[in-house]
This record gives C-alpha cells, sequence and structure tokens, in this order.
C-alpha cells in the first residue's frame, strides 16, 4: 500500500498568497505499507520527484534529495531548460523507489512493499493534481529576473509538465 497526502500548503513566509515564493510548503501524510510517516517539507519538490519515480528508480540516500525534502534552496536547471535539480538540506523523508515485476519496491529502513506501478501512479498523480491545484489557486508568480533562478523555476515546470502528460498519456 502506497499512499500520499499534503495539506496545511503556505509559503516560506505563511500562508498568506506570495508571488515572489516559488516553493510550496506544506505537511506531508505518506503511508508505506503500515508504516506512517509525517513531514513538514517541500511538496513542490516532492510532488516533481514523485513524477520522477514515475519511470526511474530512486536509491534513498544515493540521489540529491529527499523525497520529502525539508527545503529546496536552488533549482539547477540543465542547458535546454527540460529538467531541474534540486538542491537543499539532509533534512526530510526519504525512501526508495524500484521499478520491479510491473510495480514498485518501495523500501525505507524498516522494511519494503510492492506496489502494482498502476496504484503507485494514480497515488503520485493525485499529490500531483494537489500541488498543481493550489498553485494554480494563487497569484501567477513572478518570474525571477536572475537568470540562474529563472531558468531554474522555468525547468522545473517544464519537467513537470512533461513527466506528468507521459503519465496521464497526453
Amino acid at each position: 500500500m502506497f499512499k500520499i497526502d499534503a495539506d496545511q500548503f503556505s509559503w516560506i513566509c505563511g500562508p498568506e498568497d506570495d508571488p515572489e515564493d516559488l516553493c510550496l510548503h506544506g505537511h506531508v501524510t505518506v503511508q508505506i505499507g503500515k508504516t506512517v510517516m509525517e513531514y513538514d517539507g517541500t511538496v513542490s519538490a516532492t510532488a516533481l520527484y514523485l513524477l520522477k519515480t514515475l519511470t526511474e528508480d530512486k536509491i534513498m540516500s544515493e540521489n540529491d534529495i529527499q523525497m520529502v525534502p525539508c527545503c529546496g534552496h536552488f533549482l539547477i536547471a540543465n542547458k535546454d531548460l527540460s529538467e531541474v535539480t534540486i538542491s537543499g538540506c539532509d533534512n526530510g523523508l526519504d525512501w526508495s523507489v524500484v521499478h520491479e515485476n510491473g510495480g514498485v519496491k518501495l523500501a525505507l529502513p524498516s522494511g519494503e512493499e510492492w506496489v502494482p506501478l498502476q496504484e503507485y501512479q494514480r497515488a503520485v498523480i493525485r499529490f500531483a493534481d494537489k500541488v498543481e491545484a493550489y498553485y494554480k489557486s494563487c497569484q501567477p508568480k513572478h518570474i525571477p529576473d536572475d537568470e540562474f533562478a529563472r531558468n531554474g523555476y522555468l525547468a522545473f515546470w517544464n519537467e513537470w509538465h512533461r513527466r506528468y502528460a507521459a503519465a496521464v498519456g497526453s
């Protein structure tokens, strides 16, 4: 079993809408098998990294960020703005996602849970939909003037929309 949800959305300075803040935070609840974890983290990064795991393995502690990271200090775009690396601190919730036998093996230090890929995909899409809906309910973001920050933000959404479209078949 895999379930993930978020609520209590906020920007870094609180729940008031902030068109300057690019990263959405919230309270995340994750259930993997019988293990339930909760964490206040950067849900926008979580959604993107979940979308990545629909087609790519992610090994806990080997990749660049946790599945539910505390923060995302920098969005680092690749050259064509199609992918982003999110750099943050060492705090957060993490687990491994390994594709095998038509599903995913979700691994924690306490054990593993195998989930059919379609069930996992539905949970990920539901989470991504909820996060993006919150963004859309807020004022449009002010795109940074700084080229590094602007490219990182644009690459974030480019990768998000490409991976999301591939997942839902559109």
